[in-house]
């Protein structure tokens, strides 16, 4: 289609759930912000399938799960969403599949995954099921379309499968975004950068180890996309430690494990037993906690939701930043974080399982809305009210679990972290401890609001490096970003079957050059060493602007026209590696402006607004959600004021309900993770 004098074109770098998440509020909001009369050309960049993009393709391990249960995961506003275009309401993975068993509405545009194992999954799929990354891959897929059927006539969507290699283009102008493999690039009048979770070259520490390992002849994976890793080098029976022992290493043992033909067995006494294959490698795991994210809720809550935020919302942000002060997050924040948390627990225990409280709910909630969590007068009304130990919140005993612990023997220590795991479990998947669930959703409100907090700037610089994106981070995965429970019942059956064996906490990593092995430690079995022919460092790339594989922003880094996050005061200076925007509208801060770009936005996992979720729970008014539609808003805003014609690239455009189609093929050769073996 030619460009004609009217026409306005947004070009956006990525496809996956955030740009998809994006399209849905600019289809939702045209209707108020956009005039019919005025062609809007969209033009969508990524080389990945729009909708679930690199990470949700279809393309990968039909083994690889969600960490989410189906009932969980929505890409859709819903009553509880804090914005100002309209709400659109729409089905959660689990709603959406139920149409194709018959037990739910169907919903335009209607198709069937091609795929046939995807569509039996999804036919048997019960709400509280943890589905295939698969079975959301295809949701993902007819969100998107969703999405496109929703714009009106007068906006086109065209995807090039390709990667965008560069932008350039003045403040007051036309932006130009160039695509591998092609030598016209785009022309837009407004760049929004939306790429998602991205690669970065190793950091100097993982690069001496890779060098150890080429000397060696050895095995060294750096920080990877699990789906994406090369493992085909590591041998039958050859010792690997893992460094990690969150999501990635889940992952990576369904890999090496069940990938390899292995297979699981249940027992006449209900336990889970591995079968080996032959071609297993031996896995030694540890971390700094020493054991693994705690284990997904199975059920859901028995009480009513409580109403949150309580204790840490807006007002109280308000107040936190009136005080004129530089903040401590441990000192000034994490106790009212603490205590919105504990308010969540409570009250579902109180509503839910009042055999074991006493006295009521009102009069528990008005004592404990006075008290400061970390005050004696605190730890006296909980000890009166909940009469049992192990129903009562404690984070410093949670976060550590084996702080202080040590153990003879690894075998010693093989059989306490088992004990500990069945135990979790069974905490997890029993309903008599629904107030675990009711602490995991005031902790996902905390996240929400912690951010806005960060981006005012007042908190230290120490406390943004070791407090929000050093100690919080980790203890917010580790309590509410764990796997299924079936996921730790595996572990404990590969434990049992010696095909992983636990190293503990505080895990050291060296290398010893007389045997040409690397070497982990732990203070939870002292005097214990690990020697093994390969490591693999068991999580995701953390995001460095100054070490991003993304091609077009490391040129725009290198020209100094986007900058790092840092965060500086006169006790301390903190790189996080993100990309800064402004905090109001996801502009880019452009260094050469000395401030916001006027053309060019980006949101999701690689910026500091820290609002990386691109679908979330249903009813938890999603950060991502409130900033895609502030944006989307935003967009139709600038774009409508436009005026004369952009000559753009040529292709045939995706229109409605028609689906989208492949309109540029350009491709470019699979790159492989970095990696050393003999």
């Amino acid at each position: 289609m030619s460009a004609t004098a009217s026409a306005a074109v947004l070009a956006v770098v990525g496809a996956g759930p955030r740009a998809t998440g994006l399209l849905e509020r600019l289809a939702t909001n045209s209707g108020e912000l956009w005039s019919g009369e005025r062609e809007l050309r969209i033009h969508l960049i990524d080389p990945h399938p729009p909708g679930p993009g690199r990470v949700w393709r279809h393309e990968q391990s039909p083994l690889l799960r969600m960490n989410s249960m189906a009932e969980d995961v929505t890409m859709f506003t819903d009553e509880s969403s804090v914005i100002d275009g309209t709400v659109r309401p729409g089905p959660s993975l689990a709603e959406w599949a139920a149409q194709f068993s018959g037990n739910g509405p169907r919903y335009a545009p209607y198709a069937e995954p091609a795929d046939p194992e995807v569509l039996g999954e999804l036919r048997a799929l019960a709400p509280t099921d943890f589905p295939t990354r698969r079975a959301q891959s295809a949701y993902l897929d007819w969100v998107f379309r969703a999405a496109l059927a929703a714009l009106p006539p007068s906006v086109t969507v065209t995807w090039h499968r390709a990667t965008a290699t560069a932008v350039s283009g003045p403040p007051d102008g036309p932006q130009r975004v160039c695509l591998a493999g092609s030598d016209t690039p785009l022309t837009a009048d407004l760049v929004v950068l939306a790429q998602g979770h991205l690669d970065a070259a190793p950091a100097a520490e993982h690069r001496a180890l890779a060098a150890f390992a080429r000397r060696h002849g050895r095995f060294h994976l750096p920080p990877a996309f699990s789906a994406d890793a090369d493992l085909s080098a590591l041998r039958p029976g050859e010792h690997v430690v893992l460094r990690g022992f969150g999501l990635a290493f889940v992952d990576l043992a369904v890999l090496l494990t069940e990938g390899r033909g292995g297979r699981y067995r249940t027992e006449p006494d209900g336990t889970l037993a591995y079968l080996p294959a032959g071609r297993e490698p031996v896995l030694h795991v540890g971390s700094r906690r020493g054991v693994p994210y705690h284990s997904k809720t199975g059920y859901r809550l028995r009480g009513p939701r409580p109403p949150l935020p309580r204790h840490f919302g807006p007002e109280a942000v308000d107040a936190l930043l009136a005080g004129g002060r530089p903040l401590d997050l441990r000192r000034d924040v994490w106790p009212l974080m603490a205590k919105e948390i504990g308010f969540g627990h409570y009250h579902e225990l109180f509503h839910a399982h009042p055999g074991r409280t006493t006295g009521t709910w009102s009069a528990f909630s008005a004592a404990y809305d006075r008290l400061d969590w970390y005050s004696g007068d605190m730890a006296a009304l909980v000890a009166a009210s909940v009469p049992d130990p192990a129903d009562r919140l404690d984070f410093e005993a949670l976060d550590r679990p084996l702080t202080g612990v040590t153990f003879a023997t690894p075998e010693a220590f093989q059989e306490h972290l088992r004990d500990y795991i069945v135990r979790d479990v069974a905490r997890r998947e029993d309903p008599d401890h629904s107030a675990d669930l009711g602490a995991f959703l005031a902790l996902l409100s905390v996240y929400g609001h912690l951010s806005r907090l960060v981006a005012s700037g007042r908190l230290t610089a120490r406390s943004v490096a070791d407090g929000v994106d050093g100690w919080w981070q980790g203890f917010f995965s580790f309590l509410a970003s764990g796997p299924p429970g079936f996921r730790l019942r595996q572990l404990h059956a590969l434990s049992r079957a010696g095909i992983v064996c636990f190293t503990g906490a505080d895990l050291r990593i060296g290398t010893d050059e007389a045997t040409g092995t690397f070497t982990a430690t732990s203070p939870t079995v002292p005097g214990h060493t690990v020697h093994a022919t390969a490591l693999i460092e068991a999580y995701l790339p953390r995001h460095a602007l100054d070490r991003t594989e993304d091609p077009l922003l490391r040129r725009l880094y290198r020209a100094g026209e986007i900058a790092e996050e840092v965060v500086t005061d006169p006790s301390h200076t903190h790189r996080s590696g993100l990309l800064t925007v402004s905090p109001t509208d996801a502009h880019v801060l452009d260094p050469l402006l000395g401030g916001p770009h006027p053309r060019r936005i980006a949101l999701g996992a690689p910026t500091d607004s820290r609002a990386v979720a691109a679908f979330a729970r249903p009813r938890t008014d999603a950060p991502a959600f409130r900033q895609n539609d502030a944006v989307a808003r935003a967009v139709l805003r600038a774009l409508s004021t436009r005026e004369g014609s952009l000559p753009t690239a040529g292709s045939s455009p995706v229109r409605g309900a028609s689906g989208p189609t492949l309109v540029s093929d350009v491709r470019e050769p699979r790159e492989t993770t970095p990696r050393t073996h003999s």
